[in-house]
This record gives C-alpha cells, sequence and structure tokens, in this order.
C-alpha cells in the first residue's frame, strides 16, 4: 500500500496524461516506459523509481521537483523538517527530502538527497534542458556525469552545471553520497 504522496502522485501522472490527451500507448512511445507500468503507477499500484519518474518527466517538459510539488501542499515561507517531503526510490533507496520545495513566485528550490553505496541512477534526458543546478556533497563520494564529463565529488566539493544532456549518478562500493542540490 502506497503513502499519501505516493496515491497523490499516482492520480497526478494519470491527471498529466489526460492533460496531453496522450494515451497510454503514446505516453510510453514518449517515455520509454512499458504500458503495463505506467497503467500501474497511475493506479497507484507501484510507486515510481527515480529513473522512471526522469522519464516522464523528460517526456512532460518538467523538472522533477516540479512535478513533485505539484502534489504537495502548498506555499509556506517556514518549511519545518517534518514537513519536508521525502520521497525513495523503492529500487535503489535513493532519497530525496525537499527542504525548500519549490513554489509560485519563487526561483529556486533545495533538495537533500542519499544515494547509497554500489548504486548507478541515469537520467537520459533533463527534464528542463538549461536549468542551473550546485550540487554540494556533505559526505562520501560521487561521481557525477554531466555532457559526457565525469566530475569526482567528495565531502564539501561543489559543482555547478546547467542541464543540457544525460546526466549519471554513480556511488562506489565502499561510500554512498549525501548532498544538496541547488535547483534555480
Amino acid at each position: 500500500m502506497l503513502d499519501d504522496l505516493s496515491n497523490r502522485l499516482a492520480d497526478h501522472l494519470g491527471e498529466l496524461r489526460k492533460a496531453r490527451r496522450w494515451s497510454l500507448d503514446q505516453l510510453s512511445e514518449h517515455s520509454g516506459i512499458s504500458r503495463a507500468t505506467l497503467s500501474r503507477m497511475e493506479k497507484g499500484e507501484v510507486s515510481p523509481t527515480a529513473e522512471s519518474l526522469g522519464r516522464l518527466c523528460a517526456a512532460y517538459g518538467v523538472p522533477m521537483s516540479r512535478l513533485l510539488m505539484m502534489v504537495e501542499d502548498s506555499f509556506d515561507p517556514k518549511v519545518p523538517l517534518d514537513r519536508q517531503a521525502e520521497w525513495r526510490d523503492p529500487e535503489t533507496g535513493f532519497t530525496r527530502r525537499s527542504v525548500s520545495p519549490p513554489s509560485a513566485g519563487l526561483t529556486g528550490e533545495v533538495l537533500e538527497c542519499h544515494l547509497p553505496r554500489d548504486t548507478d541512477i541515469t537520467y537520459q534526458a533533463p527534464p528542463k534542458p538549461g536549468q542551473e543546478h550546485h550540487l554540494i556533497m556533505l559526505d562520501g563520494m560521487l561521481t557525477l556525469t554531466v555532457d559526457n564529463t565525469a566530475h569526482m565529488l567528495s565531502g564539501g566539493d561543489c559543482l555547478r552545471y546547467h542541464l543540457s544532456g544525460a546526466t549519471q549518478f554513480e556511488t562506489g562500493a565502499r561510500r554512498g553520497a549525501r548532498y544538496i542540490l541547488v535547483l534555480i
């Protein structure tokens, strides 16, 4: 059984597809996700993985954080820790906490992410080409490949970039990575 945020996400995924007037087959063509999996996601039978959400966001042309914000509560200037929505990839264990969620009237957003050791997540296409990212490593080791250039990052490092192509987040067998991601 999915939690409330996951159920709202499932409903919203169906609404996005219907707003585009796409069939499940058409969305499958745009996203590269099987029709059966898309149907199960929209019915709330399964929670989408980070990779599948990335593919859906690319198909719809929206950043993942914006997609998740659409199912979260409305804007409040203070975001207490217990109200910072956290999403967990059921396949990899990757977690993403929306420290400062996107909102109308605000340009940026801040995420705290944890990628377990020995994990590889690849996003084939950017959900919003040209979006500015600032990744600040808090702890661990991460290889982030942006535009076919691999960047080895460790605690305290900051990588600034604009999304334009595929990105790959990899951790080694010994350590995971905990980082802050600022999206502008």
